[in-house]
């Protein structure tokens, strides 16, 4: 069972990247884009509108799997920050302050840097056509 399993590993791992860079793409297209329909939208040059050009451009780079561990580490340190600039000011307990899904994205990115993209991205396809 256990070597079943874990065929699909480098599979899931691809799945994880994609899945995390799609909720974090929509806070960016919301921010930025004002898709869907926000309250308005941070004002452009503000901290969270910086954060959600990051959030756009990065995640974008990330979801299609492009330049990954590039993007994930940037994006990891932006998730951090985010967290004790907004959320850690606002009490200690995470679930207090708001501050879940900036500590979960910051260690899924920060897990992206070392692991990569895995098989089902853009830089999987260009390692397969550099290989001779």
């Amino acid at each position: 069972m256990k070597s079943s399993i874990r065929s699909y590993e480098p599979y899931l791992l691809s799945l994880l990247r994609i899945v995390s860079a799609l909720v974090l793409f929509s806070y960016g297209t919301q921010k930025i884009l004002k898709f869907p329909m926000s309250d308005g939208g941070p004002p452009p040059g503000s901290l969270p509108w910086i954060a959600g050009l990051f959030e756009l451009v990065l995640g974008f780079l990330v979801l299609i799997g492009l330049k990954t561990r590039i993007a994930a580490f940037v994006l990891s340190g932006v998730m951090a920050f985010a967290y004790f600039l907004r959320h850690a000011p606002q009490g200690f307990y995470p679930a207090q302050n708001g501050g879940v899904a900036a500590i979960l994205f910051c260690f899924i990115f920060l897990y992206l840097t070392a692991a990569g993209a895995g098989p089902l991205s853009v830089d999987a396809h260009h390692q397969q056509t550099k290989t001779p």
